[in-house]
């Protein structure tokens, strides 16, 4: 029993993806949680890491390699080498990637080169990259688009998907918004709450937003709001699971009103607490609630 209980402590994790997606900032999340990390690994040297990590103790028994373009054309090698691996190794393959969009912009905003691009544009690079990637990411176990995340963000989702098993693998952004604004253009679901009674038209409310009590009170007075907060409750954690299992890992909820600071913002603060509340990390955002 006992060599058994530590071959299941032992964990070997292989990342890769798209440059510019996190890869770096995965791999540090890793490094804190106590595994043993390497930064661009060269692909011939994987197998003889495997071994170390079969027959070491101590720093071997939980390990993260991260390979990516940088291996130039070695890469092409990394699919049939990870299936061969796989069959003596159990590992998990993880693939970091992003929008071309967000990796534009970051590529935009460091300035830096990207590894295959010194002939083409940036453009160009992830477009040949992605395609140079995509055998490697259709073995990939674990996939997570960071496109919507930040640094601060992209660490904890790391953390509390391969450490803190209580914890659900998904970030839930929720937003507040005023429909006189426009529909936030990267929400999920968006939910118009319009149907409740307006705080803006009592004067003795009117100056303050859902973040007051007495704007909450007055909100929460209406027996429709319960039932709305009870019927969103239910019907979030009945879809998340399913959006986990297709491999998503973050989720933006909108909440709209007529101007974005009464109706929206005390659901929006209602449903956050609701979904740390049943273990997922959440954050609330309110866009419209200064304007």
């Amino acid at each position: 029993m006992k060599p058994h209980a530590r071959q299941n402590s032992r964990h070997l994790v292989i990342l890769t993806g798209l440059s510019g997606s996190g890869k770096s900032t995965v791999l540090h999340a890793f490094e804190d949680m106590g595994f043993y990390c390497v930064d661009n690994l060269p692909v011939e040297l994987m197998p003889i890491f495997a071994e170390l990590h079969a027959a070491g103790e101590g720093d071997f028994a939980r390990a993260a390699l991260l390979v990516d373009a940088r291996e130039g054309v070695q890469l092409e090698k990394l699919p049939p080498l990870l299936k061969h691996l796989k069959k003596d190794h159990p590992m998990t393959l993880v693939f970091i990637e992003a929008s071309e969009d967000a990796l534009l912009r970051r590529y935009s905003e460091t300035r830096r080169p990207h590894p295959l691009g010194k002939n083409y544009s940036v453009r160009e690079s992830l477009s040949h990259e992605r395609a140079l990637m995509d055998p490697i990411r259709k073995l990939a176990d674990v996939v997570i688009d960071t496109t919507q995340f930040n640094v601060h963000e992209l660490r904890h989702f790391i953390t509390a998907r391969f450490k803190n098993p209580d914890k659900r693998p998904m970030l839930v952004s929720v937003v507040s918004f005023g429909y006189r604004y426009g529909v936030p253009s990267d929400a999920d679901l968006v939910f118009d709450v319009r149907f409740l009674p307006n705080p803006h038209f009592v004067p003795r409310l009117r100056p303050f937003t859902g973040k007051d009590p007495k704007v909450r009170r007055y909100i929460r007075s209406f027996p429709q709001t319960g039932e709305f907060l009870r019927r969103i409750e239910g019907l979030l954690t009945y879809l998340i699971p399913h959006y986990i299992h297709e491999g998503k890992s973050y989720l933006t909820i909108a909440f709209g009103c007529t101007g974005g600071k009464h109706r929206s913002v005390m659901l929006a603060e209602a449903v956050e607490k609701s979904m740390e509340k049943h273990g997922y990390s959440a954050k609330v955002i309110h866009r419209d609630i200064d304007k």
